[in-house]
């Protein structure tokens, strides 16, 4: 390991399923084409925790979890032109090479072949290696990444807001936007109405869809989606959603239905609730650990009925990070309503807690 380490404080996971624990860890770099970055703000998503709670293979501890950050560039490595010391950025989560054929098609969210850190850009504990999620660690007050995904935004976008453009809007929107290409005048269902699942409805909106229907266990959740373009809720608890959604759209059915809850069975719902020639989008992750296998009856895929799964909703980040800040700079696009918490680093525990409470919206850490 070459260069002189930062000391910086962290929130690092010793043990899957236990708190974790702010502490204080080195961190080495940025090498060629990396960025050091100063975190501001990173969301808290329910993907940090199937980490923290050991649900995924590959993320063992110790390791610091976070991949929905934006920050300040503090340094740029050899190679590094796009940014520099002082821009507002937000970070991805995927990183690309650049050169492989997905990334050369347009589709880097496919990469395979995505830079990660380089061990001299490593996190350590008085010798002991500290393991990043995603590749990344953004839950600390600094990070160094591949520079492929410090995406420059303008200095007019707060970057507490800025951070959920990184995973929950741009996998939400982007399974809209990207994945299903939503056409106006369409019917839609949403099902899950959480972090993710808001930024569906709003893609929903931003495309035009004649009814945008959620469906979710939570009446709070289903209420708070009406400020995203949600024209009607069914809260599963009381009634079948598939039924609901045949009622609501007159017996037809959806053209398109999102699953972002990760579950076998709401999938299954998704696909009983579509229309003839209707999409199903898979966005919610279940745990890797888990032999998630569906099983769905065949004869409504005869109806011209598709089904398929939206990665990082279709991502492009220097593409799409851009255009989603300037919807938001115009009025398109809503960040502000998302955030509804508001953390110190020190609170991240009890920001995992309140996300399994299932508060409607979305907590950040603020540094």
């Amino acid at each position: 390991m070459t260069g002189i380490p930062r000391v910086m404080k962290a929130a690092v996971l010793y043990e899957p399923g236990a708190p974790l624990i702010i502490d204080e860890v080195e961190l080495r770099g940025p090498a060629s084409d990396e960025v050091l970055v100063r975190i501001a703000a990173c969301g808290v998503c329910h993907s940090d925790l199937h980490i923290i709670r050991g649900e995924w293979a590959g993320f063992e501890p110790p390791i610091i979890a976070g991949h929905e950050g934006a920050g300040f560039v503090e340094q740029v490595g050899p190679g590094v032109t796009h940014v520099s010391p002082g821009d507002p950025v937000v970070l991805g989560w995927k990183s690309s090479c650049g050169e492989c054929r997905y990334c050369v098609d347009g589709r880097p969210y496919l990469c395979v072949d995505s830079p990660r850190p380089k061990p001299s850009s490593s996190i350590s504990k008085g010798g002991l290696l500290i393991n990043r999620s995603f590749i990344f660690a953004y839950f600390a007050e600094y990070a160094v990444v591949p520079k492929s995904v410090a995406i420059p935004i303008p200095k007019e976008v707060p970057l507490d807001r800025a951070a959920l453009l990184s995973c929950a809007v741009a996998t939400g929107v982007g399974a809209v936007v990207n994945t299903a290409q939503v056409r106006p005048g369409s019917t839609v269902a949403v099902f899950g109405c959480g972090g993710v699942g808001l930024n569906v409805v709003q893609g929903a909106a931003l495309c035009g869809a004649a009814q945008i229907i959620g469906v979710d266990i939570g009446v709070d959740k289903l209420e708070f989606a009406r400020r995203f373009g949600l024209t009607a809720g069914v809260n599963a608890a009381e009634r079948d959603p598939v039924a609901a959604i045949h009622d609501l759209t007159g017996g037809a059915g959806v053209d398109y239905a999102f699953e972002a809850v990760g579950s076998e069975k709401v999938a299954g719902q998704a696909l009983q609730s579509l229309a003839r020639g209707g999409t199903v989008v898979i966005v919610g992750m279940p745990g890797f650990r888990d032999e998630v296998q569906l099983s769905l009856p065949l004869m409504p895929f005869f109806g011209d009925r598709w089904l398929t799964a939206s990665y990082y909703g279709g991502t492009n980040l220097r593409r799409d990070i851009p255009r989603l800040a300037q919807l938001y700079l115009g009025g398109k696009l809503e960040l502000d309503a998302l955030v509804t918490r508001r953390y110190a680093l020190a609170d991240i525990n009890q920001a995992f807690t309140d996300l399994v409470g299932g508060e409607p919206g979305r907590g950040v850490i603020v540094l």
